[in-house]
């Protein structure tokens, strides 16, 4: 029992049949490893294979000749073993294997959920926390969850500062896979308790890379061998050429060998899996200029000096070079993929991240956060944050600002009474202590108008729209991103009136500011085009209307998470209007 704690999180022993398959079919958003002896194995095998949870079988047994044959027709059998020492190896290895198929990769023109988790982690890496609450917040957190080891869990809350945190993470505990897959599924519980993690992981890369510096030379090969699902490899050969990103914390090797026998090669057992064998053309000029600090960690990980292994911090570009079939004769699924550091060249994706960054520049910590959260299309979350932010709030401002945010949150979980009543507070705070067409009060009156609207009272959200558009006239430049805003939502009025030619003439006004303000594909652009689709909805011009939506869906596939609920209701919108085309 204690090796095989050393490199698994969780061990359950079961001396029933029926419990331990109960086990298995419970399990979810894990993955599990059976030891099973060679009488038994012979039994049960055949009744979980299927699991999909299941991801490899040993066979601990005295006389191997016995099961080998019958072990051999079984793909998820990764061997017969007479020693417990083998088998531990044998497991850290696919574990290894598994982590490393599961990290998040995205593709050329670097998807919108690496920019939101770009985002997200300068805010965590903005925000200077008590890491002794962190601990004990994450620990609390993990006894929650299963696949968490009690024993672990006490351990890292009593033993956490007395190791790195690179050995934390390159050792054989939970939080290697529980900080992947929150990176992975964008997870903000994960990511929110483990925040200080990932901001101390970052922080120890970064001071070692200042360390090395001068001893790393200035262009060099590093190694990673993984799995990759078949159709993640298809869009691997479409981007040739193009970029891609690792959005985990990406480990890497610069032993060719180890890397392709131990990581490579193996992956190609899965019928499912193509074996990659990556290779990384390092240019330490490139990294400094992409933000993107990595460090030899083989003396200060867990495993010391094993894989001469070199850790990079999350968001790491690589442009694509070459592709190429490595020959094998067992197998026709393994590849070599050539990579080059990139940093950050997407023009369009830096200039729309530029202005998503802007737009959250004046907030800072965790109130920068919430505000990510919102635009995550997450306002559970970020409602927790703003109202403890509110509870210690100590100025005016920060009192209007969170209650505004509160507002927003309310609002987009379409509790319409609260998000006024919070409103309000702004609007009352910031009418005696802001000047009477100061910008934040346009600000407030547009929330107020968009309540108004969501409760169909039109004639009140116009009034409050058209007092807000008052204000920025005087108090903005006539070419503001925020007046397109206030015309945007004075035409949703105009359409719930039936006034349609009105609605049209403040979209297109709308549209017009946001081609002059915004970058391109910014989400804003989207929402203008769905709303022009409405309108020509309603006048029955059908085609006008499905090209509109079109656009909006585009932008919205190119700038928001895929989870977001406006990418439903676009291709609602389209499937709708075909049928009338």
């Amino acid at each position: 029992m204690k090796h095989l704690q050393h490199v698994a999180a969780t061990v359950a022993v079961f001396t029933d049949r029926d419990e331990s398959i109960d086990f298995l079919t419970d399990t979810e958003n894990e993955k599990v490893s059976m030891i099973v002896s060679g009488a038994l194995g012979q039994h049960i095998i055949p009744v979980i294979q299927e699991c999909p949870q299941l991801v490899s079988i040993y066979i601990f047994c005295d006389n191997p000749l016995i099961h080998e044959r019958w072990a051999k027709t079984i793909a998820k059998v990764k061997g017969v073993y007479t020693e417990i020492d083998s088998i531990c190896e044998a497991l850290r290895i696919d574990r290894e294997n598994c982590d490393r198929a599961l990290i998040s990769i995205s593709f050329n023109r670097l998807d919108p959920l690496f920019m939101y988790t770009q985002l997200l982690k300068e805010a965590l890496l903005d925000i200077e926390d008590d890491d002794a609450k962190s601990i004990k917040e994450l620990a609390e957190y993990c006894r929650l969850q299963d696949g968490a080891s009690p024993k672990t869990i006490e351990m890292i809350e009593r033993e956490y500062r007395n190791h790195s945190p690179i050995w934390w993470y390159t050792g054989p505990y939970f939080i290697y896979s529980m900080l992947n897959c929150g990176l992975r599924l964008m997870n903000v519980d994960i990511i929110l308790k483990m925040g200080f993690f990932i901001r101390h992981l970052h922080n120890h890369i970064t001071e070692l890379h200042r360390e090395q510096q001068g001893r790393m030379p200035t262009k060099f090969q590093v190694f990673r061998g993984q799995g990759l699902p078949v159709e993640d490899f298809e869009k691997i050969k479409k981007t040739k050429g193009g970029l891609m990103s690792f959005n985990n914390f990406l480990s890497t090797s610069r032993n060719r060998d180890i890397s392709f026998k131990k990581f490579a090669r193996p992956a190609t057992k899965n019928p499912t899996s193509v074996g990659i064998l990556f290779v990384m053309n390092i240019d330490t000029a490139i990294c400094t200029k992409s933000s993107t600090p990595f460090a030899e960690v083989s003396k200060v990980g867990y495993y010391n000096d094993k894989e001469e292994e070199i850790l990079f911090s999350t968001h790491t570009i690589f442009r694509i070079d070459r592709i190429e079939r490595i020959p094998d004769e067992h197998t026709d699924r393994l590849w070599q993929v050539n990579l080059t550091l990139a940093g950050n060249q997407d023009d369009d994706f830096n200039k729309l991240t530029a202005h998503l960054r802007e737009e959250i520049s004046g907030e800072t910590g965790w109130a920068r956060l919430g505000s990510i959260l919102i635009k995550l299309g997450e306002p559970a979350k970020a409602e927790h944050l703003y109202q403890i932010l509110l509870e210690k709030a100590s100025t005016d401002k920060q009192r209007s600002d969170y209650n505004r945010q509160l507002g927003s949150v309310y609002y987009w979980m379409g509790e319409y009474s609260k998000a006024l009543l919070y409103y309000g507070r702004d609007l009352e705070i910031s009418q005696k202590a802001l000047p009477p067409n100061h910008p934040d009060l346009a600000t407030s009156y547009l929330n107020i108008g968009s309540v108004y609207y969501s409760t169909r009272e039109y004639s009140k959200a116009l009034s409050s729209y058209e007092r807000s558009l008052e204000i920025k006239k005087i108090a903005l430049p006539p070419n503001h991103p925020s007046l397109a805003s206030s015309y945007n939502n004075s035409g949703m009025v105009y359409i719930n009136m039936g006034e349609y030619s009105k609605a049209l003439s403040s979209y297109e006004r709308s549209l017009e500011i946001r081609k002059i303000a915004l970058p391109p594909n910014h989400p804003d652009f989207a929402q203008s085009y769905n709303n022009l689709g409405a309108v020509y909805d309603k006048m029955g011009e059908y085609s006008k209307a499905l090209s509109n939506y079109e656009k909006a869906q585009e932008i919205w596939k190119k700038s928001l998470p895929p989870t977001h609920p406006h990418i439903a209701l676009v291709k609602r919108n389209i499937e709708i209007v075909k049928k009338k085309v």
